[in-house]
């Protein structure tokens, strides 16, 4: 496991655009096209590079993108990055209902540091392998090296087993998406 550079961008991506095309979280904020979901993943890893880690797996099959919120701060990039997620991705007509969904899910953060793991991958063709498992276990690690419990949300119902099975716990669920959306937290 090793720290993304902006070399691995496009291979970062890959991976979360193939992982994620068909998530229910993803697609109600990105729509299943594509090169909207692409460009949600370009900008998670900008992102993350910026306010976080990107990490990916020695030979490439998966990758882990976490974020510090308490490490966000203004910026004109960061405020280029936003209008450029809103056009490629949201749209203008949607604007409200991400932020909407941003506003309720940020409800739900502790008030102390944390890491947020925002996507979590392994190319579809390689799942089920324990290429992810390595991944969450480093970035458990880390997470408690930095002593920063680690929260996510996902909707994918039939990863939870796995995520409790490494520590992970349900605090909340919520159907306000019109799907289960859980909030997980390390035990």
């Amino acid at each position: 496991m090793r720290r993304a550079t902006q070399n691995d961008r496009e291979k970062v991506v890959t991976i979360l655009l193939e992982a994620f095309k068909k998530n229910k979280s993803v697609n109600y904020i990105a729509g299943k096209q594509e090169k909207k979901i692409r460009y949600l993943m370009e900008y998670s890893f900008d992102n993350c590079m910026d306010t976080g880690e990107v990490f990916i797996s020695d030979d490439g099959e998966a990758c882990a993108m976490i974020q510090f919120q308490d490490r966000k701060k203004f910026s004109w990039k960061s405020t280029y990055l936003d209008i450029q997620l809103i056009l490629k991705t949201i749209g203008l007509g949607n604007i409200p209902k991400a932020l909407a969904r941003e506003s309720f899910i940020k409800k739900h953060y502790p008030s102390e540091p944390f890491t947020y793991l925002w996507f979590i991958g392994v190319n579809p063709e390689r799942q089920g392998n324990g290429f992810g498992t390595a991944v969450l276990k480093h970035v458990l690690d880390y997470s408690r090296t930095l002593d920063r419990p680690v929260y996510l949300e996902t909707s994918t119902e039939r990863n939870l087993p796995w995520y409790q099975k490494h520590g992970m716990e349900i605090y909340t669920v919520s159907e306000r998406f019109g799907f289960p959306f859980y909030f997980l937290k390390t035990a």
